[in-house]
């Protein structure tokens, strides 16, 4: 067993099964990868993918186990390179986020900003997506942070940490018939066509759960992963927005009419997060820190230790967290 025969499995899993595209990938042959491939299943004695003919067609039970160890194992050997270049290269490396549009936009341009300054040597990739993409890049090891709020069941493999609180706001046109109310309640939002973030992040959102309670149905006649694109559809006159607080700018949104909906909708809480066993580097922790000022490297050495997130999630109940 070879660890370039581990890599390759990795890596066609992650290209869909298309041999092709992982040989391109790695600059080398497909003939190539499909025999590692093959010698790696005669020395295991199992079939880590069923076949049709010359096309690999699903991940066999056994091999989901293989696979599974294999990102593991790929996993430490990185963590060991991290290691010899903490000591090597202190102040040189990359670091990939993983986030979503409006953490993306809003939240994260001042630490980006500030790191950067401090890190000059350290490449920076920002990554955006749904909450399944971002899962799926920290899962794979693509991102070393994925940084989001919904859909946290899509992150069993990672420890996740939360950062600070956020509310939403409804925003209007000033010829709408809600501009001129001061205070809304969830009645009042259930008669008019709404504007907000994609419904199926998560089954259990705040908004969802909202109109539940008052037995109510949100009439959605839009929605998108990005604010700016929503606010874009308030304009025109679409229906009623439904936003993050931290998206509306007082300057650029000033021909909206912002209310404020902390009192409709539960809080929502950010969280950062990692992959369990991955090795990080100062600067790493130098991030989390600046972006979520409680999560010193003594703390977030602490929650790693504790392995189980519900205790990590226990360990952070008594922590006011911000509000942004």
């Amino acid at each position: 067993m070879k660890l370039q025969q581990l890599r390759y499995i990795a890596e066609v899993v992650k290209h869909n099964l298309n041999v092709s595209a992982t040989a391109e990938n790695l600059y080398t042959s497909q003939p190539g990868i499909s025999k590692q491939v093959r010698m790696l299943e005669d020395e295991l004695g199992i079939q880590i993918f069923g076949r049709s003919g010359k096309h690999l067609t699903h991940v066999t039970p056994a091999g989901q186990q293989v696979i599974d160890i294999a990102n593991d194992i790929l996993g430490k050997v990185e963590s060991i390179k991290k290691v010899s270049e903490e000591y090597t290269q202190p102040d040189q490396g990359e670091l990939n986020i993983a986030t979503t549009d409006t953490q993306a936009r809003y939240a994260l341009p001042p630490i980006i900003k500030d790191f950067i300054k401090r890190y000059p040597k350290v490449n920076l990739h920002m990554h955006q997506g749904t909450p399944s993409q971002i899962s799926e890049q920290a899962a794979r090891g693509d991102a070393d942070f994925a940084i989001a709020t919904e859909a946290m069941h899509l992150y069993s493999d990672l420890i996740m940490l939360p950062c600070y609180h956020w509310n939403r706001s409804i925003v209007v046109t000033k010829d709408h018939p809600l501009a001129k109310r001061t205070s809304l309640t969830i009645e009042d939002l259930a008669h008019h066509p709404l504007v907000t973030y994609v419904f199926g992040f998560d089954k259990a959102s705040e908004i969802e759960k909202a109109f539940n309670r008052a037995n109510l149905d949100p009439r959605v006649v839009f929605s998108a992963t990005s604010a700016d694109v929503l606010k874009t559809y308030v304009r025109l006159g679409l229906g009623v927005g439904v936003i993050a607080t931290m998206a509306v700018d007082p300057v650029a949104d000033s021909d909206l009419v912002t209310i404020d909906a902390s009192h409709l909708f539960g809080h929502s809480t950010t969280k950062i997060g990692f992959r369990r066993g991955s090795f990080l580097r100062s600067y790493m922790y130098d991030f989390m820190y600046h972006f979520a000022p409680h999560l010193t490297r003594e703390v977030v050495e602490k929650a790693v230790a504790l392995r189980d997130q519900q205790l990590i999630d226990q360990m952070f109940e008594d922590i006011d967290l911000p509000v942004r």
